[in-house]
């Protein structure tokens, strides 16, 4: 199944980056050449174009739910989201994007779209650390992807 592992995040802007520090991390150990890994620092539209193609994603992106502490690992279908929302004022989310592809008649959309989220503190204030708490999440995250891609 051809499959594409895309971190998504803001290098600078502190735990909104985890996406991209997991990718860092998946790197020397993903080698099938079925799987593609990118990060982007993109939503909605631009999104869309990196994952058209592929037949499953495994998005990796920092979330923020009122119930979990930061760090925490969780594995979500993008359709469990009923209101995501674009980072960007400029653009849509994933979902409205996909959605609006789908009544188009966009033929090449993935069947499968698997989003690992990590549970993040501070994604306001500039800077390319990551807090320790969520830093501590990456092998976690790292482990959820690698389960996901054993499963296709």
């Amino acid at each position: 199944m051809k499959t594409i592992v895309l971190g998504v995040g803001n290098p600078i802007l502190q735990d909104d980056g985890v996406g991209l520090h997991v990718i860092e991390a998946l790197r020397q150990r993903l080698t099938n050449p079925l799987v593609t890994v990118e990060t982007a620092s993109t939503g909605g539209m631009n999104l869309l174009d990196m994952i058209r193609g592929y037949e499953k994603v495994i998005l990796i992106d920092a979330v923020k739910q009122n119930n979990s502490k930061p760090g925490e690992v969780k594995r979500f279908l993008l359709s469990d989201f009923h209101s995501v929302h674009s980072c960007n004022p400029h653009d849509v989310s994933l979902s409205e994007a996909l959605h609006l592809a789908a009544q188009l008649g966009e033929k090449h959309l993935p069947l499968q779209i698997i989003l690992i989220g990590i549970t993040v503190k501070n994604t306001y204030e500039f800077g390319e650390h990551l807090s320790n708490e969520v830093s501590s999440a990456i092998p976690t995250a790292v482990s959820l992807v690698l389960e996901e891609l054993n499963n296709t």
